[in-house]
């Protein structure tokens, strides 16, 4: 290869890096501001609503809370305690046991007073068999409770026992580590209440970290800062997620995910599209994914909503090991939903899902680890050869880091100046203090992961719930 065919070559290369660069950055811009309008006029309009009024209502649409449960001892006790403590009246929670080894199902029948019965499942959706049955609380007080023993299936399988069991409208799915705040149900069915020629399928709202929060009698009584850099990166991380992302994905009817830690769906969409997918790890992503793509081929006007309300709070990974296994699983599920979904893909009959959704997960979650990894090693390459314009690398790298802490920055000022849950005065300075670090501390390890994620895909295929293991929310 002559010399100046391979200096079209490097340029070529050069523009696409600083292409995809321009263009990630003005997508992140773009979302932002999107968001930012959107929740400020959000707050507005639903400072006169009446959520007592949604909450007491026997007219409200009936709601069934689906939490799966695997190895969850060591918090499952206190967490049903929350998910029983909604203030919404129309509700029911199910547990579904999948196969745990522990001794989740025996604390759950001591705690709450449980007997075996007899109950029919219409099974709409093809599961794995009961274990030892569903069990009913003697005690009044929990007769919003049905606890399902089965033999293990996965999470994806877990759900769909639940959708099955269900006898209610809607149904809540939620990790039963979370811990739900009691206004949860009402703010989150509110978009469907608020529906007229468009029928909203799912709702989500804002997931936030409850490591080092106490707790108590399934409450949250005190929200603290986690100490470890881990745990801290991950709080940032979220508050980009959800607050300068999700928010604009819904004003545009755009939204490809609703965190598998929460969300409200209509279940007779859920189960005509055959339920959670069992054959993934991103069941949560796939789940709206295929709701949305049968909404388009029915030709039916629909919505995914978000809220940006904090509804309910999770344990985080406090380890690298956990933390990169759940990235890891992140990573596969997107790969997994774009592959089986690549029909809606660039498609012009699918509008903004096709054109707009699709195309952006696809470059800049699907392949931006890839991108980025590229980069590293072409630059690592132009440094050995000694082709490197030093001016130009020096003011590329510091303007790309500029902008992830001005962005984090705007994320921790959005928080601030809209539902502040993090009221400690010294909170917000870490916040910032962790923006400056956490491309460096925190970003290296979530880019790992989705390369490791990709290579394990191609070639090793086995798919795993990916359980973590709990250290318990402190008790107040």
């Amino acid at each position: 290869m002559d010399t100046s065919t391979l200096q079209i070559i490097m340029s070529i290369i050069h523009y696409f890096f600083i292409v995809f660069a321009a263009v990630a950055i003005a997508s992140y811009v773009i979302l932002a501001i999107i968001s930012v309008v959107e929740t400020i006029e959000y707050m507005k309009k639903n400072s006169f609503v009446n959520y007592k009024e949604i909450s007491t209502s026997t007219f409200s649409p009936s709601i069934s809370i689906i939490a799966p449960a695997y190895n969850e001892s060591l918090n499952i006790v206190e967490n049903v305690r929350s998910l029983l403590s909604s203030h919404y009246v129309n509700y029911d929670v199910i547990i579904v046991n999948d196969g745990s080894k522990d001794d989740s199902l025996s604390k759950l029948i001591e705690a709450y007073d449980l007997i075996r019965i007899d109950h029919y499942i219409n099974e709409h959706i093809k599961t794995k068999p009961l274990r030892n049955g569903v069990y009913k609380s003697t005690n009044p007080a929990f007769d919003k409770l049905t606890v399902v023993d089965k033999e293990n299936g996965g999470k994806a399988d877990a759900l769909n026992m639940g959708l099955n069991i269900s006898k209610n409208k809607y149904v809540a799915c939620i990790d039963v580590d979370c811990l739900l705040l009691e206004d949860a149900l009402q703010k989150l069915v509110k978009p469907f209440l608020e529906a007229t020629d468009t029928k909203v399928i799912a709702a989500g709202g804002v997931i936030r970290i409850a490591n080092s929060c106490i707790v108590k009698d399934g409450k949250l009584l005190e929200i603290n800062f986690p100490k470890k850099w881990l745990e801290q990166g991950q709080i940032l991380e979220y508050l980009r997620a959800f607050l300068l992302g999700r928010m604009a994905w819904s004003r545009l009817n755009g939204l490809l995910v609703i965190s598998g830690a929460f969300g409200l769906f209509d279940k007779k969409i859920a189960i005509k599209v055959g339920g959670y997918d069992t054959n993934t790890v991103g069941e949560d992503m796939e789940i709206i994914v295929r709701m949305r793509r049968y909404m388009e081929d029915q030709k039916q006007k629909y919505k995914v909503a978000y809220i940006p309300d904090p509804l309910c709070w999770t344990e985080a990974p406090d380890n690298y090991k956990t933390f990169i296994s759940q990235r890891n699983r992140w990573t596969r599920g997107t790969i997994e939903t774009l592959k089986k979904h690549r029909k809606i893909g660039f498609n012009p009959k699918y509008k903004a899902l096709g054109l707009i959704s699709y195309p952006y997960w696809f470059f800049f979650e699907r392949m931006a680890p890839i991108i980025e990894v590229a980069g590293i090693i072409y630059f690592g390459i132009l440094v050995a050869l000694d082709q490197v314009r030093w001016d130009y690398a020096f003011a590329f790298i510091v303007l790309a880091y500029l902008f992830s802490v001005l962005f984090s920055i705007v994320a921790i000022v959005s928080e601030e100046l809209t539902y502040h849950q993090y009221k400690k005065k010294s909170i917000g300075r870490r916040l910032v203090l962790i923006a400056f670090l956490e491309p460096f501390v925190n970003h290296p390890t979530i880019l790992y992961s989705a390369i490791k994620g990709n290579i394990d895909y191609y070639f090793y295929k086995k798919i795993e719930w990916g359980h973590m293991t709990r250290k318990g929310m402190t008790q107040g």
